[in-house]
């Protein structure tokens, strides 16, 4: 069993460690073509005295409302902090609030300076937009309330409830194949079949379980990513962004090398 859960562990870092290589090898050698972005250049913005920024209102831990209605999250953090930085104050700010389908569109009708919206960096949306160095690894996890499961092969001939049509599906497959998946068309009802015990666990991204099990206590997180999806600042392509998108990729790096991202990743829970 030791010896199982080891190359469970090899198996887990090689993935992950070659999932961020190709991540990288393509946002270096990918020029994108196609829509011409249209947001603020760095001198009108900071002419301005404000940053303008979508955000995600509805996502916990990443972009939410607390009790007051004031948005708060890692993401929020993200936001103030380039102002901070950018602009030398940390409230000169204006945060839109957007649904997933438009995260790229406000980009690109300059109706914001950039987005950090949980926006996975991926080939295609590189055709038509920048992205920065990402600010957070996310990833497929498992949630589970079942006090038995503490690691993946526990549950290697177990229901694990699954989004229909999802990439998370061919993931747990790979590191699952005797598991039987239970397919399901949202969270709330694989919450259902979780409390029904028609499932054992969920498999979805971490950075919306991690906001899941900080609503329900009882479900915990596997440690085990099955995948690396990287999160990064969305903005405009074009030359005359290279300012703007010059300094949010020195800032996040900056955040990196500091601690400053991983601190407050951790201090939302995010795995």
């Amino acid at each position: 069993m030791y010896n199982r859960c080891n190359r469970w562990q090899i198996i887990t870092r090689l993935h992950l460690v070659l999932s961020a290589t190709i991540f990288w090898i393509s946002c270096f050698s990918i020029v994108g073509t196609g829509f011409t972005a249209s947001a603020a250049e760095m001198p009108e913005i900071q002419q301005r005295g404000y940053l303008t920024v979508a955000v995600k209102d509805n996502l916990r831990p990443l972009g939410f409302r607390d009790a007051n209605g004031n948005l708060q999250g890692l993401e929020i953090d993200l936001a103030q902090r380039l102002a901070l930085d950018l602009i030398g104050k940390r409230d000169a700010v204006k945060l839109q609030p957007v649904a997933n389908r438009d995260r790229l569109s406000v980009v690109l009708d300059k109706k914001v300076d950039f987005a950090i919206a949980r926006v996975t960096a991926t080939e295609s949306r590189s055709r038509i937009v920048s992205f920065s160095v990402p600010y957070y690894l996310d990833g497929t996890v498992l949630v589970t309330k079942d006090v038995s499961v503490n690691k993946l092969s526990d549950l290697a001939k177990q229901k694990i409830a699954v989004l229909n049509n999802s990439s998370t599906i061919a993931q747990v497959r790979f590191y699952l194949p005797n598991a039987e998946l239970v397919g399901v068309n949202s969270y709330h009802e694989a919450r259902e079949k979780i409390e029904s015990n028609t499932a054992v666990a969920f498999a979805a991204d971490a950075s919306v379980l991690s906001g899941w099990v900080q609503q329900y206590p009882q479900y915990r997180l596997l440690p085990t990513k099955l995948s690396t999806e990287p999160l990064s600042v969305v903005m405009p392509k074009g030359l005359q962004y290279d300012e703007l998108r010059r300094n949010v990729n020195q800032a996040i790096a900056r955040y990196l090398e500091q601690g400053w991202l991983q601190q407050r990743s951790q201090y939302w829970g995010l795995p």
